[in-house]
Protein backbone atom coordinates (compact mmCIF):
# COMPACT_ATOMS: atom_id res chain seq x y z
CA UNK A 1 0.00 0.00 0.00
CA UNK A 2 1.22 3.45 -0.39
CA UNK A 3 0.15 4.69 -4.09
CA UNK A 4 -0.67 8.27 -3.97
CA UNK A 5 -3.86 9.71 -5.39
CA UNK A 6 -4.97 13.07 -5.59
CA UNK A 7 -8.67 12.42 -6.09
CA UNK A 8 -10.50 8.73 -6.00
CA UNK A 9 -13.40 8.36 -8.00
CA UNK A 10 -16.22 5.38 -8.68
CA UNK A 11 -16.51 3.73 -11.87
CA UNK A 12 -18.06 5.56 -14.54
CA UNK A 13 -21.59 4.87 -15.08
CA UNK A 14 -21.70 3.34 -11.65
CA UNK A 15 -22.98 4.68 -8.40
CA UNK A 16 -22.44 2.99 -4.81
CA UNK A 17 -23.66 2.94 -1.27
CA UNK A 18 -22.07 1.42 1.57
CA UNK A 19 -24.15 1.19 4.90
CA UNK A 20 -22.92 1.30 8.40
CA UNK A 21 -23.53 -0.90 11.08
CA UNK A 22 -27.49 -2.02 11.74
CA UNK A 23 -26.85 -3.61 14.92
CA UNK A 24 -30.23 -5.08 15.15
CA UNK A 25 -32.42 -1.83 14.37
CA UNK A 26 -34.15 -3.62 11.52
CA UNK A 27 -37.07 -0.12 11.87
CA UNK A 28 -33.92 1.64 10.45
CA UNK A 29 -32.83 -1.30 8.27
CA UNK A 30 -36.11 -0.93 6.39
CA UNK A 31 -36.13 3.09 6.25
CA UNK A 32 -32.90 2.76 4.72
CA UNK A 33 -34.16 0.23 1.89
CA UNK A 34 -36.69 3.40 1.02
CA UNK A 35 -33.62 6.01 1.22
CA UNK A 36 -31.36 4.21 -1.26
CA UNK A 37 -33.78 3.04 -3.80
CA UNK A 38 -35.05 6.43 -3.97
CA UNK A 39 -31.59 8.51 -4.35
CA UNK A 40 -30.47 5.58 -7.22
CA UNK A 41 -33.88 6.05 -9.32
CA UNK A 42 -33.17 9.23 -9.31
CA UNK A 43 -29.30 9.20 -10.36
CA UNK A 44 -30.14 6.69 -13.50
CA UNK A 45 -26.41 4.80 -12.81
CA UNK A 46 -25.74 1.46 -12.30
CA UNK A 47 -26.43 1.05 -8.51
CA UNK A 48 -24.36 -1.60 -6.16
CA UNK A 49 -24.84 -1.13 -2.23
CA UNK A 50 -21.66 -2.84 0.22
CA UNK A 51 -23.25 -3.59 3.92
CA UNK A 52 -20.63 -3.08 5.86
CA UNK A 53 -21.33 -6.01 8.71
CA UNK A 54 -22.40 -5.72 12.20
CA UNK A 55 -26.40 -6.47 11.26
CA UNK A 56 -26.66 -7.99 14.70
CA UNK A 57 -26.34 -7.80 18.35
CA UNK A 58 -26.85 -4.91 20.51
CA UNK A 59 -30.66 -3.69 19.53
CA UNK A 60 -33.46 -5.30 19.68
CA UNK A 61 -34.41 -7.10 16.31
CA UNK A 62 -31.03 -9.00 14.61
CA UNK A 63 -33.50 -11.73 13.37
CA UNK A 64 -35.50 -9.34 11.57
CA UNK A 65 -32.67 -7.55 10.23
CA UNK A 66 -31.37 -10.64 8.43
CA UNK A 67 -34.87 -11.27 7.41
CA UNK A 68 -34.79 -7.95 5.78
CA UNK A 69 -31.28 -8.39 4.35
CA UNK A 70 -32.62 -11.39 2.55
CA UNK A 71 -35.55 -10.21 0.93
CA UNK A 72 -33.71 -8.21 -2.08
CA UNK A 73 -34.19 -4.98 -1.48
CA UNK A 74 -32.88 -2.23 -2.19
CA UNK A 75 -34.85 -3.47 -5.24
CA UNK A 76 -32.73 -2.83 -8.41
CA UNK A 77 -29.13 -3.08 -6.54
CA UNK A 78 -26.13 -5.30 -6.81
CA UNK A 79 -25.57 -6.05 -3.39
CA UNK A 80 -22.69 -7.11 -1.19
CA UNK A 81 -22.42 -8.15 2.11
CA UNK A 82 -19.80 -7.89 4.55
CA UNK A 83 -18.51 -9.89 7.71
CA UNK A 84 -18.20 -7.62 11.14
CA UNK A 85 -16.91 -8.47 14.08
CA UNK A 86 -20.17 -9.76 15.32
CA UNK A 87 -20.67 -12.00 12.89
CA UNK A 88 -17.62 -13.40 13.66
CA UNK A 89 -18.27 -13.79 17.06
CA UNK A 90 -21.66 -15.18 16.78
CA UNK A 91 -20.17 -17.59 14.55
CA UNK A 92 -17.57 -18.51 16.89
CA UNK A 93 -19.93 -18.87 19.66
CA UNK A 94 -21.58 -21.57 17.50
CA UNK A 95 -18.47 -23.54 17.15
CA UNK A 96 -16.83 -23.40 21.13
CA UNK A 97 -19.99 -21.57 23.09
CA UNK A 98 -17.59 -21.60 26.28
CA UNK A 99 -13.78 -20.08 24.66
CA UNK A 100 -16.17 -17.88 23.09
CA UNK A 101 -18.60 -16.31 25.82
CA UNK A 102 -17.46 -13.17 25.38
CA UNK A 103 -20.13 -12.73 22.79
CA UNK A 104 -22.94 -12.89 24.76
CA UNK A 105 -21.83 -9.50 26.70
CA UNK A 106 -21.18 -7.91 23.38
CA UNK A 107 -24.83 -8.03 22.19
CA UNK A 108 -25.19 -11.72 22.30
CA UNK A 109 -27.97 -12.06 24.94
CA UNK A 110 -30.08 -9.34 22.16
CA UNK A 111 -29.40 -11.36 19.22
CA UNK A 112 -30.88 -14.80 21.19
CA UNK A 113 -34.02 -13.36 22.82
CA UNK A 114 -34.49 -11.75 19.30
CA UNK A 115 -34.67 -15.56 17.92
CA UNK A 116 -36.35 -16.40 21.08
CA UNK A 117 -33.68 -18.91 21.81
CA UNK A 118 -35.46 -21.48 24.41
CA UNK A 119 -32.50 -21.32 26.62
CA UNK A 120 -31.21 -18.37 27.43
CA UNK A 121 -27.58 -18.06 29.35
CA UNK A 122 -26.10 -15.65 32.32
CA UNK A 123 -23.00 -13.67 31.64
CA UNK A 124 -21.56 -16.12 34.16
CA UNK A 125 -22.93 -19.67 33.27
CA UNK A 126 -21.16 -22.43 33.21
CA UNK A 127 -19.69 -24.68 30.30
CA UNK A 128 -22.98 -26.95 30.80
CA UNK A 129 -25.32 -23.82 30.34
CA UNK A 130 -23.40 -22.36 27.41
CA UNK A 131 -23.52 -25.13 25.07
CA UNK A 132 -27.61 -26.05 25.91
CA UNK A 133 -27.46 -21.89 25.10
CA UNK A 134 -25.51 -22.84 21.76
CA UNK A 135 -27.93 -26.22 20.45
CA UNK A 136 -31.00 -23.92 20.76
CA UNK A 137 -29.92 -21.24 19.04
CA UNK A 138 -29.01 -23.58 16.42
CA UNK A 139 -32.21 -25.21 16.45
CA UNK A 140 -34.01 -21.79 16.14
CA UNK A 141 -31.50 -20.38 13.59
CA UNK A 142 -33.23 -20.13 10.19
CA UNK A 143 -31.27 -22.31 7.38
CA UNK A 144 -31.53 -19.21 5.36
CA UNK A 145 -29.70 -17.45 7.88
CA UNK A 146 -27.13 -19.53 8.51
CA UNK A 147 -26.11 -19.95 4.91
CA UNK A 148 -26.45 -16.02 4.52
CA UNK A 149 -24.07 -15.60 7.38
CA UNK A 150 -21.79 -17.78 6.25
CA UNK A 151 -21.36 -16.27 2.46
CA UNK A 152 -20.38 -12.89 4.44
CA UNK A 153 -17.43 -11.62 2.40
CA UNK A 154 -14.32 -10.54 4.13
CA UNK A 155 -13.82 -7.27 1.62
CA UNK A 156 -15.34 -5.91 -1.46
CA UNK A 157 -12.98 -4.27 -4.10
CA UNK A 158 -14.81 -1.80 -6.30
CA UNK A 159 -12.61 0.41 -8.45
CA UNK A 160 -10.69 3.37 -5.93
CA UNK A 161 -12.36 1.93 -2.81
CA UNK A 162 -11.74 -0.73 -0.50
CA UNK A 163 -14.88 -1.55 1.47
CA UNK A 164 -14.32 -3.62 5.12
CA UNK A 165 -15.95 -3.94 7.91
CA UNK A 166 -13.23 -1.96 10.51
CA UNK A 167 -10.13 -1.07 8.41
CA UNK A 168 -7.04 -2.58 7.77
CA UNK A 169 -3.41 -2.69 8.89
CA UNK A 170 -1.56 0.17 7.16
CA UNK A 171 1.92 -2.24 7.21
CA UNK A 172 0.36 -5.00 5.17
CA UNK A 173 -0.79 -5.36 1.29
CA UNK A 174 -4.53 -6.19 1.20
CA UNK A 175 -3.37 -9.86 0.45
CA UNK A 176 -1.84 -10.06 3.88
CA UNK A 177 -4.54 -8.81 5.95
CA UNK A 178 -6.09 -11.19 8.75
CA UNK A 179 -9.29 -11.41 9.83
CA UNK A 180 -8.45 -9.71 13.21
CA UNK A 181 -7.03 -6.65 10.92
CA UNK A 182 -10.69 -6.21 8.88
CA UNK A 183 -12.88 -7.23 11.61
CA UNK A 184 -11.38 -5.21 14.75
CA UNK A 185 -8.70 -3.24 13.73
CA UNK A 186 -8.95 0.64 15.33
CA UNK A 187 -6.45 2.98 16.67
CA UNK A 188 -3.79 1.47 14.53
CA UNK A 189 -5.87 2.48 11.05
CA UNK A 190 -7.36 5.37 12.36
CA UNK A 191 -4.58 6.97 13.59
CA UNK A 192 -2.22 6.40 11.07
CA UNK A 193 -1.19 8.61 7.87
CA UNK A 194 -0.02 6.79 5.80
CA UNK A 195 -2.00 6.84 1.91
CA UNK A 196 -2.91 3.68 0.85
CA UNK A 197 -3.77 2.12 -2.35
CA UNK A 198 -7.51 2.47 -2.48
CA UNK A 199 -9.66 4.67 -0.22
CA UNK A 200 -10.96 2.35 2.97
CA UNK A 201 -14.72 2.83 3.51
CA UNK A 202 -15.43 0.86 7.24
CA UNK A 203 -18.04 1.18 10.08
CA UNK A 204 -17.37 -0.45 13.71
CA UNK A 205 -15.90 2.30 15.21
CA UNK A 206 -19.40 4.62 15.69
CA UNK A 207 -18.87 8.73 15.85
CA UNK A 208 -21.37 11.58 16.25
CA UNK A 209 -21.27 12.14 11.97
CA UNK A 210 -20.10 9.98 8.82
CA UNK A 211 -16.25 10.97 8.17
CA UNK A 212 -14.37 10.99 5.33
CA UNK A 213 -10.60 12.28 4.19
CA UNK A 214 -8.27 11.59 1.42
CA UNK A 215 -7.67 7.81 3.01
CA UNK A 216 -11.02 6.82 4.56
CA UNK A 217 -14.66 6.68 4.66
CA UNK A 218 -15.88 6.19 8.05
CA UNK A 219 -19.92 5.71 8.50
CA UNK A 220 -20.85 4.09 11.51
CA UNK A 221 -22.65 6.14 13.80
CA UNK A 222 -24.17 4.10 16.15
CA UNK A 223 -27.42 3.26 14.89
CA UNK A 224 -28.78 0.93 18.24
CA UNK A 225 -28.34 3.89 20.45
CA UNK A 226 -28.36 6.87 18.33
CA UNK A 227 -31.41 6.19 16.01
CA UNK A 228 -29.56 6.67 12.97
CA UNK A 229 -28.15 4.59 10.59
CA UNK A 230 -25.76 6.18 8.09
CA UNK A 231 -24.25 5.21 4.57
CA UNK A 232 -21.97 6.81 2.08
CA UNK A 233 -23.17 7.73 -1.35
CA UNK A 234 -20.35 7.47 -3.97
CA UNK A 235 -20.45 8.86 -7.63
CA UNK A 236 -17.63 9.54 -9.88
CA UNK A 237 -15.15 11.67 -7.34
CA UNK A 238 -18.14 12.70 -5.07
CA UNK A 239 -18.59 11.96 -1.49
CA UNK A 240 -21.84 12.56 -0.04
CA UNK A 241 -24.32 10.40 2.71
CA UNK A 242 -27.45 10.01 3.52
CA UNK A 243 -29.16 8.81 6.88
CA UNK A 244 -32.17 7.45 7.89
Amino acid sequence: MGKRRDDWRFPDGRIGYAVGDVHGRADLLARMFERLENDARVSGAKPVVVFLGDYIDRGPDSAEVIELLLLGRPEGFERRFLKGNHEAAMLAFMADPVAHRAWLSHGGLETLASYKCAVMPTIGAGADELVAARDAFVQVLPALHRAFLARLERFVSIGDYLFVHAGVDPSKDLAGQSDADLFWIRRRFLNDQKRLDQCVVHGHTPTDQPYSDKRRVGVDTGAYYSGRLSAVRLEADRVDFLEA
